[in-house]
């Protein structure tokens, strides 16, 4: 049994009592620093104290090697004090020795606290905007060495320890300060490098030993199964991509060309043998890919440290962190580096509405409902199994809002999409009555999560205004894409959940019965200006059991690509910013899995060569036409053409910017051409024919206009005949004389 010696020795009394040194041997102390460390010795002098597990002496020195003293065993658990030599305090190292051999150790208990007041009372107050560089870990130099600075928030906690593969995960070792008033815990530790395995352990107010947590703000972790955060220095990347930031800061999004590719990372393709591509391989391909279709962004599914593959990233556990998956924090860096430099944008799916309970994340973190509800009423997700994050406490309001923050600081990110909005904003969504609590006014309108995406999107636009937010929100909730001060959301755009789902049932319908569900096209157009908007063709369409978008369409083979071709135009001479999923581009046939790679080898046959050529040049026509994208979201940029002749299923509308040739864009949705079709159009003279869905070059049957179509006057501006060839769209350009 080991036992304290707390009676006079050669060196002197123990200045430490019996049940310090039991409770530090034990690792139950609260407050470890007020006993360990260097401190003043009664009758003067300074003592040191340190806990060093399985050495039989101890030597202090200073970090200069000027020898401090000796320390005497205490207590056979490796509880070792001794008077020093030196006058004044300082951080000391340890000369420890065994039978075994000696090694050396600097004493975290000797340093002072990283954080300050002014941290202290930003955090108190939720309006800490930098909580990244100072939550987590982070290497530094600090009163005379290198280490790691660790942080964390538990303030229900009796004690919380740093373990890792260097302290042999050992509690007692590196158990932390207390700032009391915010409840952060920290605590620098010297000479440790980065690449070390780490967690915390925490000790409950019950006194009960949490399962080991991953830190919420680490920058990087092991790759899954494994779930530990790792050490890491601060990112070093040499950014080359000022012009490009530069660009988006001044441009008024709303008017500028963005088609997106969503891409989910682990399967857009993978190596030979099946595993993931790295950052730097995936720059290697994708980037070049994207240019080639004419994307100007691609917007990647969540990224941030996840442990479960098949939750495509919405269920994570590592918010700071880029997954492992795919290499280190730096190879993410250069790839969006490299994208910028090829001129195209990268988006983050970003996850703040939940979170998983797996016992190393955020649920019960101290012990205590901390980041989620401890009302399940609240708290927690019925959909996914999930917690929800608790939007009324600052702390939490203070971690989601950092993380947007460091995303557009740290790593130049473009945007972020916000995943399920809609849960966020209602107090009810899936649930039963009796099963959700009503907000302070009765209503079952979420009002902390309204203050929260509010403060995000006014700290994001403010201090990144070349970064855009995008809300998935699938309801009517009003004023989601205005401004805060005009009691809006504050997002940049919104995705069309209702453009996705009326589009894609019409074209599932057999064109014979299309007149009666023709208002299906045009219904959008009621509010497609109420809102700024994405029109999303999203991996949630091409999963579960849904086909992928080629095989919803009706009809035979022929027919399915004519009218995903056909639909595809339609759609980007839609008003409203676009987004394609992967392997939609060129007519993936099977659905998705993330599973596996995407079926590339189809690009060897002429339909999905078709396909694939029309997306390309449909980007390329809605960057270069401002007709086509300048006006997306405001209505003086469309004008309906034809939007009743249900009996041929044909539409037909105006697409205009000022100072820009106008683009006409008429569909003909059944099998059947028409050869002598008239369109009114606002001006005389020759519209050339940039785009025909049907010509052979993508796998239709080869009908047209041979170029242009001449508009002659008419009763209050224009006509014109001309061919709408079967199943097609076709684009005309005003060029005049």
């Amino acid at each position: 049994m080991t036992k304290p010696r707390a009676s006079a020795t050669k060196d002197g009394p123990a200045l430490a009592s019996a049940g310090d040194m039991e409770a530090i041997v034990a690792g139950a102390h609260g407050n470890p620093f007020a006993v360990l460390g260097v401190h003043e010795a009664p009758g003067g002098g300074l003592v040191a104290r340190c806990f060093v597990p399985h050495a039989e002496t101890v030597s202090a020195f200073t970090l200069d090697g000027k020898e401090a003293g000796t320390l005497a065993r205490r207590h056979d658990g490796g509880f070792f004090e001794g008077k020093l030599k030196i006058r004044k305090r300082k951080p000391l190292r340890y000369h420890a020795r065994n039978a075994g051999g000696d090694w050396w150790l600097t004493d975290p208990y000797s340093f002072g606290p990283v954080l300050g007041p002014m941290d202290d009372y930003y955090i108190a107050e939720g309006s800490h905007l930098r909580l990244f560089d100072k939550l987590g870990a982070h290497q530094l130099d600090h009163e005379g060495a290198t280490g790691f600075n660790f942080a964390v928030w538990a303030p229900n906690a009796k004690r919380v320890s740093v373990v890792g593969d260097f302290n042999d995960w050992d509690g007692r070792r590196h158990a932390m300060r207390n700032r009391q008033d915010t409840g952060i815990w920290e605590v620098f530790i010297p000479d440790l490098a980065p690449g070390h395995a780490y967690k915390y352990e925490i000790v409950g107010p019950a006194g009960e030993t949490v399962p080991l947590k991953a830190d919420p703000y680490a920058t990087r972790s092991e790759f899954r199964p494994a779930t530990a955060s790792i050490t890491a220095a601060p990112l070093a990347h040499q950014w080359g991509d000022d012009k490009h930031r530069a660009y988006w800061r001044k441009a008024d999004k709303r008017r500028e060309p963005i088609s997106t590719l969503e891409v989910h990372a682990g399967s857009w393709q993978r190596r030979d043998d099946g595993s993931f591509l790295s950052w730097d391989e995936m720059a290697d391909r994708l980037i070049p890919y994207v240019v080639e279709c004419g994307f100007t962004h691609i917007e990647f599914m969540p990224i941030s440290e996840h442990p479960y593959d098949p939750s495509w990233g919405y269920q994570t556990t590592g918010l700071f962190a880029p997954s492992a998956r795919f290499g280190e924090p730096e190879g993410f860096a250069r790839f969006i580096d490299g994208a910028h430099r090829a001129g195209v944008g990268v988006i983050l799916d970003w996850v703040p509405a939940h979170f998983p309970v797996d016992a190393h994340g955020l649920a019960m973190f101290d012990g205590t409902a901390l980041y989620e509800h401890a009302d399940p009423r609240k708290g927690f997700h019925p959909d996914w199994n999930t917690a929800i994050y608790n939007f009324g406490r600052r702390e939490v309001i203070s971690f989601l809002v950092n993380n947007a923050l460091y995303w557009a600081e740290k790593f130049h990110v473009d945007g972020l999409r916000v995943d399920a909005v809609a849960s966020m904003l209602y107090l009810d969504y899936s649930r039963k009555q009796g099963e959700w609590i009503p907000n302070e006014k009765g209503g079952r309108e979420n009002l902390e999560a309204v203050s929260f995406l509010q403060k995000m999107n006014e700290e994001v636009y403010g201090h990144h205004p070349g970064v855009m937010t995008i809300a998935e929100e699938s309801t009517s909730w009003p004023k989601v894409t205005q401004p805060v001060y005009e009691g809006g959301l504050g997002f940049g755009f919104k995705w069309n959940m209702g453009f996705m789902h009326d589009t894609l049932e019409y074209f599932a319908r057999d064109p014979i019965h299309r007149k009666h569900h023709h208002n299906d096209l045009t219904f959008g157009l009621l509010y497609a200006f109420s809102e700024n908007f994405v029109l999303p063709l999203s991996h949630d369409e091409v999963v579960h059991g849904k086909g992928t978008l080629l095989t919803k369409m009706a009809g035979d083979e022929w027919q399915k690509f004519a009218n995903l071709r056909a639909y595809y135009a339609f759609m980007w001479g839609y008003p409203g910013k676009k987004l394609l999923f992967m392997g939609q581009e060129f007519a993936q046939r099977r659905e998705w899995s993330e599973e596996r790679a995407l079926d590339w080898w189809l690009l060897d046959e002429k339909p999905h060569q078709g396909v694939h050529k029309l997306v390309r040049d449909l980007n390329y026509l809605y960057r270069s036409r401002p007709a086509l994208h300048a006006r997306d979201c405001e209505p003086d940029g469309f004008t309906w053409l034809i939007a009743d002749d249900k009996d041929n299923s044909v539409f037909a509308w105006l697409r205009s910017a000022p100072g820009e040739n106008p683009v006409a864009i008429i569909s003909n949705f059944t099998p059947a051409p028409r050869d002598n079709y008239r369109v009114p159009l606002p001006a005389a003279g020759r519209w050339r024919e940039i785009m025909n869905t049907d010509a052979a070059d993508y796998g239709g049957s080869g009908k047209g206009n041979g170029g242009a179509v001449e508009a002659t006057p008419g009763d209050g501006g224009a006509t014109a005949t001309m061919v709408l060839p079967p199943l097609s769209t076709i684009m005309l350009e005003f060029v005049g004389e």
